[in-house]
């Protein structure tokens, strides 16, 4: 079975300062680290214990995590969760499927509707009528008991990782998209960009059946057999992440200071060491103007932003050999 990457990278950095690392060989995924000074710890994909179960388990909720942010007053997406019948009945709560269609013309289309407590990008679809609402609505609850209808926001898509009182990486997020070379079809041009995916160790990471895409295509008038004018950019999803095909423009060495503040401070507002903050402004550049906070990640995924080249890999390998050294000189197992 192939080391997954983050593995590969904790068993390189581990090797830095003497430590052992274990992996089950079932599970690659998972593995146990121990120090030199014989502390141990686990660790499962990006999740380490350098984070609190509970601090963790509130920014993976992405409504409670929403809740505290306001309450800390940082600007957050306006929006309510709604819930499956099952966990409706249970918590005696009248926001289902129908109230949230209600609530998603309140606000007018379009609107952003997304799983309460999934990663990746999965299900997050931007809706533009009653149809697509209940299609995907009803996706999610075959998934998960609740999902978030919000007001959508115009803007760039940026992720700033932060470990304590360091931004490690700060990244514009930018959606799954192909560029026409005016004979090739959307089908063709989407295999194209798998190809180069799999080429710089992105893996197979558009999935050609997501309904997103065909009912971005569909608004567009276009299909898989389409041919796309020459330099024309077509966007075949609406959410930026990276694990859905999304692509990184890096503004670690140019980000403002003033969004270094605002994202350390979120990530210690949130009880957080480590994680993933999601912006949407205008330029992370300048000054704090209008800005939205999409999420915050208690265990951010670098996998994908690392296939953007040697910096990349660079940052991401000093900064899980900085949280092992954190954990073997904190860790009491």
């Amino acid at each position: 079975m192939e080391t997954p990457f983050v593995t590969s990278i904790i068993q390189k950095v581990a090797e830095e300062i003497g430590a052992v690392v274990l992996i089950d060989p079932e599970c690659p995924f998972m593995g146990l680290i121990t120090f030199k000074n014989g502390n141990k710890t686990f660790f499962r994909t990006t999740r380490f214990s350098i984070n609190s179960f509970g601090s963790t388990a509130i920014a993976k909720d992405k409504s409670v995590c929403s809740f505290f942010l306001n309450h800390f007053g940082y600007k957050v997406t306006e929006g309510k969760t709604f819930f499956s019948e099952e966990l409706r009945e249970e918590i005696s709560d009248i926001r289902n499927i129908d109230a949230g269609f209600s609530y998603a013309k309140e606000l007018g289309f379009p609107v952003i509707v997304k799983p309460i407590n999934l990663s990746q990008g999965i299900f997050v679809t931007k809706i533009y009528n009653k149809q697509e609402y209940y299609q995907v609505a009803k996706k999610i609850l075959q998934k998960v008991s609740g999902f978030i209808v919000e007001r959508f926001y115009s803007g760039n898509d940026y992720r700033i990782v932060v470990l304590d009182d360091e931004v490690v990486s700060a990244y514009q997020r930018i959606p799954l998209l192909i560029t026409g070379d005016g004979k090739s079809n959307v089908l063709e041009l989407m295999q194209q960009k798998q190809e180069s995916f799999v080429k710089n160790g992105r893996k197979e990471i558009i999935d050609f059946e997501d309904y997103r895409i065909k009912k971005n295509l569909k608004r567009r008038k276009l299909n898989f057999n389409s041919v796309i004018p020459k330099n024309n950019i077509v966007y075949l999803l609406d959410n930026a992440n990276l694990s859905t095909g999304g692509e990184a423009v890096d503004f670690t060495e140019t980000i403002h200071p003033d969004f270094k503040k605002l994202a350390v401070s979120i990530t210690k507002d949130m009880e957080l060491r480590l994680a993933g903050v999601d912006i949407l402004t205008s330029d992370i550049t300048s000054s704090i103007g209008d800005y939205t906070i999409i999420e915050v990640n208690g265990a951010p995924s670098l996998s994908h932003y690392a296939s953007f080249g040697q910096v990349q890999i660079k940052r991401v390998e000093n900064l899980y050999l900085k949280i092992l050294k954190i954990l073997e000189n904190e860790n009491n197992c």
